[in-house]
């Protein structure tokens, strides 16, 4: 699965085998978005996380964006997801 726009966001769902693993695949994101200081809006439970990716101030999808879900992608691949 990779990146789709959605609304004027870059969007990715994780589906994960539980509720453990999504808590942890979340987890793993904290430390590249703290590093760039660009923050996602995250939504998980139950064998899914989703990911939200938007400048707010360009109103909009910028390089940030796409910076931090190829960050993402590396920090999530632990995970076999």
């Amino acid at each position: 699965m990779s990146w789709t726009e959605e609304n004027g966001s870059l969007v990715r769902t994780f589906k994960t085998p539980d509720f453990l693993t999504a808590y942890h695949l979340v987890g793993a994101v904290v430390g590249p978005a703290e590093g760039l200081n660009h923050h996602p809006d995250i939504a998980f439970g139950w064998g899914y996380v989703r990911i939200a990716l938007t400048t707010h101030d360009a109103n909009g999808i910028t390089d940030l964006d796409h910076r931090l879900a190829r960050l993402i992608d590396d920090a999530v691949k632990p995970f076999g997801l």
